[in-house]
């Protein structure tokens, strides 16, 4: 990708094991952390938990991402559960980890530690994990496409108007990806991508971020389908967005969220049948109801995947979404029998 780079230890051990299985990335975080009822003062750390020393006069009940400051240990325990119910690959907790994001919650000054500190924690419950069974599991630094849009204008009233530029963009990604390199995160997945011009902002930041680094570090790259069109929000069909995409020779290319795995299956299957490397799948548990929870079971879910293995469409699936460590296990078990998808060789 980065053509000088020599690339990190972790490239020849993920190569390694996703040429012997198909690999298991972890559930949702959300979902996880919904059940644990934490209030205002649990977020900030001064009820329970730790004092964060990032201070701003909004309220951060909801800013899940601070949590990696002011309530590490459950966490850890998060990402440890996961690792236990067979993922391979465990993302940090910082979808919202950047300027833009975090501009919601007035807690910009915060966003280097939390990608360093999110990475840090990830890496000790891989190391717990690790220690009970011996097996080798990876930092994935998740990186969510922030809550602004490169492509389309909020006011229908001006088309041409944009509440972010590619460059904002690139600044705030490069912050972000910097800062999960340090903590010790072996690679960058850029998910939940609604506009590939802004994936385009990430991915130039992680190119960046690992050329001031020094190694070039495996990059996941997944995209989302937001309705029955089969296109992202951006107007994309799977084939287009590979090809937007391709130039940065990522590790993986997939998608994830919006759809459960019934309905993101077609779309899938376009991806696999054009892109020339390993494809990622994480869906949904189904569809919200209209409470906006998620009814599928983890052997409903596990299912519809084996089925996406059993195809071999897929090189890595986990969950988005309203899954949980009961569906990760659920899932390593029913594609277990089945052998990676073949990553064919294009012109």
């Amino acid at each position: 990708m980065t053509g000088r780079l020599s690339p990190s230890p972790a490239f020849a051990a993920l190569d390694r094991a996703a040429s012997e299985r198909i690999l298991i990335l972890d559930g949702a975080m959300g979902t996880q952390i919904q059940q644990l009822g934490l209030a205002e003062d649990d977020y900030t750390g001064h009820g329970s938990g730790h004092a964060c020393r990032h201070h701003a006069d909004h309220p951060q009940q909801g800013n899940n991402d601070l949590l990696v400051l002011t309530q590490p240990e459950a966490v850890e325990e998060i990402h440890y559960r996961y690792a236990m119910a067979g993922a391979d690959i465990v993302e940090t907790n910082t979808f919202s980890a950047t300027t833009i994001a975090q501009a919601d919650y007035g807690m910009q000054a915060a966003v280097h530690d939390l990608n360093v500190e999110g990475a840090r924690i990830v890496r000790r419950a891989l190391d717990r994990a690790a220690a009970q069974d011996g097996r080798p599991r990876f930092v994935a630094g998740a990186i969510g496409p922030t809550n602004r849009t490169a492509s389309i204008s909020p006011d229908v009233n001006d088309p041409g108007y944009r509440a972010v530029t590619f460059d904002d963009l690139r600044t705030a990604y490069l912050q972000q990806a910097q800062g999960l390199i340090e903590g010790g995160a072996d690679i960058l997945l850029i998910e939940t991508i609604f506009d590939t011009l802004n994936a385009k902002a990430a991915i130039f930041a992680c190119i960046q971020a690992m050329q001031a680094h020094g190694r070039e570090l495996p990059l996941m790259i997944s995209g989302t389908i937001t309705d029955a069109s089969g296109r992202t929000l951006s107007g994309q069909t799977p084939t287009a967005f590979w090809h937007s995409v391709r130039h940065a020779r990522p590790w993986s290319v997939g998608l994830n969220c919006a759809l459960g795995a019934a309905a993101m299956r077609p779309h899938l299957a376009e991806l696999s049948g054009v892109a020339d490397t390993n494809i990622c799948a994480y869906p949904n548990a189904g569809l919200p109801n209209a409470f906006g929870q998620y009814d599928e079971g983890p052997n409903d879910t596990a299912v519809q995947i084996a089925e996406f293995a059993r195809e071999g469409l897929v090189n890595v699936v986990g969950g988005c979404c309203g899954t949980t460590p009961d569906h990760i296990r659920a899932i390593a078990k029913a594609v277990g029998q089945y052998e990676p998808r073949r990553v064919p060789e294009y012109a």
